[in-house]
């Protein structure tokens, strides 16, 4: 794990206490900030002899997955010609990791905090019990605590879950750990092309002014696009940048919200929600954990909104105030959307 700041040290002290204990991990973070990395280092620090299984929760079709995760017996529904081990038993006195947890159906989830607690899994359309040594980390990118509150995750499931939480900071947080990253990244591939290729003197303040807002996954991708379009042995992250970085300095526009005296609270309120949303891109959830509130806050400000809307929008008039009100309407179900 590429890193010197205090989080990341705290974090590699952290893991190394808890590997080789049997407590079942939740590991919470932005996308891109390495979680199954995490998950992968906690079980090669248990020296579990087992494999380490990930599956994403969110990849698989809903009504898939209980069979993907316990497996099925023959016969079990169309198509099932033979018994088929899910991912907890190939998981066996290893590591399963659960990433993007909260994508878990709700019913599925019940059945995976029985498996949990009792240590044996009920493949589909099986009636016998397996028992299973199966060491679980799971991974969001959620705040937890926001998705009991909306209902996408079950407060006994978590607690269940987060016998040991690992919070990861976003790559904007780590100071010179993004410079340190880069260069990573671009040692294994001159390792992998057998170049001698480097940095440009002024890269370290090119990484450094951006926020990397898809963290350490966007980081790697752009250094990777630098590579391959470098001419000479000079990686210039300015030349990659053109297409992959988005710098808030380069419109001011888009981070700035204006208020003017008279506005009252409510409009002030609105314009932030507005603005703020369309700076994430729609992302609600990136939206909640910037304004500081939850997630079902957004949601019930926007709905507000709406209703707002359809009260003050006229019953009859012109074609021209018809179409603007529609327009209005179009507007708000895209950002409820």
């Amino acid at each position: 794990m590429v890193g010197r700041c205090a989080a990341i040290r705290g974090l590699q002290e952290d893991l190394a206490r808890v590997a080789t204990t049997p407590a079942s991990v939740l590991v919470a973070g932005e996308s891109g900030t390495g979680k199954e990395l995490v998950a992968h280092a906690v079980h090669v620090l248990s020296g579990r002899q087992g494999e380490f299984v990930a599956v994403n929760c969110g990849a698989i079709a809903p009504d898939l997955l209980a069979s993907h995760l316990f497996g099925h017996e023959r016969g079990s529904f169309t198509g099932a010609a033979a018994r088929h081990a899910g991912f907890f038993e190939q998981a066996h006195r290893g590591t399963l990791f659960l990433d993007e947890i909260t994508e878990m159906p709700a019913a599925l989830q019940v059945y995976l905090l029985r498996a949990l607690e009792t240590g044996t899994i009920t493949r589909v359309g099986g009636t016998g019990s397996v028992a299973l040594d199966t060491r679980i980390v799971a991974a969001t990118n959620r705040d937890p605590a926001e998705a009991i509150d909306d209902g996408l995750l079950r407060e006994d499931l978590f607690y269940r879950l987060a016998e040991f939480i690992v919070e990861l900071p976003p790559l904007r947080g780590r100071g010179d750990d993004a410079v340190l990253l880069a260069q990573h990244f671009l040692d294994a591939l001159n390792e992998e092309y057998g170049s001698r290729k480097r940095l440009d003197p002024d890269a370290t303040a090119e990484i450094l002014r951006y926020d990397w807002p898809g963290n350490i996954r966007e980081l790697r991708s752009v250094v990777q696009r630098a590579f391959i379009l470098s001419d000479g042995d000079v990686v210039s992250i300015r030349d990659a940048g053109r297409h992959a970085l988005r710098r808030r300095a380069a419109d001011e526009d888009a981070s700035t919200v204006v208020f003017n005296v008279g506005m009252t609270y409510a409009e002030v309120q609105q314009e932030m929600l507005r603005k703020t949303l369309a700076y994430f891109d729609n992302d609600k959830t990136r939206t909640a954990r910037t304004l500081g509130v939850s997630v079902r806050t957004i949601h019930n400000q926007l709905a507000r909104e709406q209703r707002g809307a359809r009260r003050a929008a006229p019953e009859t008039g012109d074609s021209g105030t018809t179409a603007h009100r529609r327009r209005n309407d179009d507007d708000l179900r895209a950002l409820t959307a």
